[in-house]
């Protein structure tokens, strides 16, 4: 199967994000893709060559989870941007987090205080399908770091080509723009789904 890249260009004039940060970070996207297909092809051409036991195959291999996670972590982040209303309290994902947070105020100070941790990476609100867990966890790298068995619910990317066109090394003040643009439907239509 080959992947298409999304058009998210319904994204542009977003407030807090400029035109120029979100096409770069589009392209950046679109290379994801290009290169999760571009691995796809060349496994299944070594593995009817017969060349999975080689160190290219190998190296290949684990190159394709980094671009393959790239490509799904940019897809979540993007869809469940947009968003112009609150998460409504009548949402099952509200009533879940106030019951495990004990209020939304209190996760929000969680996700973003993860979300300015030192370093690169994803900021992830996680549903753990097992036991009905919410984590807000910190991932590295995109292939690295992520909890077994659990459902992104929403996604920060924390990489700096996601704010420092627009913020420099504020930080702070992108996450603070991310959230007051949280599609809080996509992100509910997720823990509902994930319940099932």
């Amino acid at each position: 199967m080959t992947y298409q890249p999304k058009n998210y260009a319904h994204l542009i004039g977003m407030d807090g994000f400029s035109k120029q940060l979100l096409e770069n970070h589009f392209t950046l996207y679109q290379g994801y893709v290009t290169n999760t297909n571009k691995l796809a092809d060349i496994l299944s051409q070594m593995l009817k060559d017969g060349k999975t036991g080689t160190p290219e195959y190998a190296e290949l291999k684990r190159r394709f989870g980094w671009e393959f996670n790239g490509m799904r972590l940019h897809e979540y982040y993007f869809d469940n941007l947009g968003g112009k209303e609150p998460l409504g309290n009548k949402t099952a994902l509200h009533a879940a987090i106030e019951k495990q947070f004990g209020s939304y105020a209190s996760w929000e100070a969680d996700f973003k205080a993860t979300g300015s941790m030192r370093g690169i990476g994803w900021t992830v609100l996680y549903f753990d399908n097992t036991n009905g867990t919410l984590y807000n966890e910190w991932i590295n790298e995109h292939d690295m770091g992520h909890l077994a068995g659990c459902t992104p619910i929403l996604v920060l990317d924390v990489f700096e080509h996601a704010f420092m066109i627009d913020y420099g090394l504020k930080r702070a003040d992108y996450i603070a723009a991310f959230m007051k643009n949280i599609n809080w439907k996509v992100a509910a239509e997720r823990y509902d789904k994930a319940q099932h």
